[in-house]
């Protein structure tokens, strides 16, 4: 039996919030890359812009780049990194609330920017929080269960990774390669242990 595809499993899910969720309407699943990742401190996911134009400074200095990320020929603007928690430490529920978490992060205008007013350091997150416990639960109350059962999985499943990860630039000059594709890309096991609490489903 073929093991679960966890990036299909969120890709699907991100189609779904974008048709019953007027708050997301604007995400483009299309434009979202999804990948397993390393740790990073108590985090279950990170959204990162996927590319930005190189802009020069008031001297001529380069500042911050990144390349360009294709997949099946699309230009990605959106990279969400799931973070070995979200595999091992959460509840469907809890996985589900924490990709409209960081869906919520970006632009209105679905650009490749982070929307400003959405950032943790300028929203409290208990408010932050707050708005995404109500957005979570409109969209169980209506979601289909093919779209929510894959975040009950337990056991090995399939995650998209990084086999060579995009790099930043160093000193405003970026030596990477200019484009990656799905050649930078790999689908490799991840070992997925779902927690249980009374309000998930059986």
């Amino acid at each position: 039996m073929p093991r679960l595809n966890v990036t299909l499993a969120v890709k699907r899910l991100v189609r779904d919030v974008a048709v019953r969720v007027p708050e997301l309407a604007h995400v483009r699943a299309g434009r979202i890359l999804v990948v397993a990742g390393e740790a990073r401190r108590a985090s279950r996911a990170t959204i990162r812009p996927a590319h930005f134009r190189e802009t020069r400074t008031r001297t001529g200095a380069g500042a911050r780049v990144r390349p360009l990320v294709r997949v099946k020929g699309r230009k990605i603007l959106y990279v969400v990194t799931l973070r070995p928690l979200w595999f091992l430490e959460s509840t469907a529920r809890e996985r589900i609330g924490t990709i409209l978490h960081e869906l919520y992060h970006a632009s209105n205008r679905f650009d490749g920017t982070l929307h400003r007013g959405r950032r943790h350091s300028l929203l409290p997150l208990a408010k932050y929080n707050r708005k995404i416990r109500a957005l979570l639960d409109r969209y169980l109350a209506v979601a289909p269960e093919e779209i929510v059962q894959p975040f009950s999985a337990h056991g090995i499943v399939r995650a998209r990774m990084w086999l060579e990860r995009p790099a930043g630039s160093v000193d405003g000059e970026y030596r990477g390669r200019r484009v990656y594709t799905e050649r930078q890309l790999f689908y490799g096991p991840v070992r997925m242990v779902t927690r249980r609490r009374r309000k998930d489903p059986p």
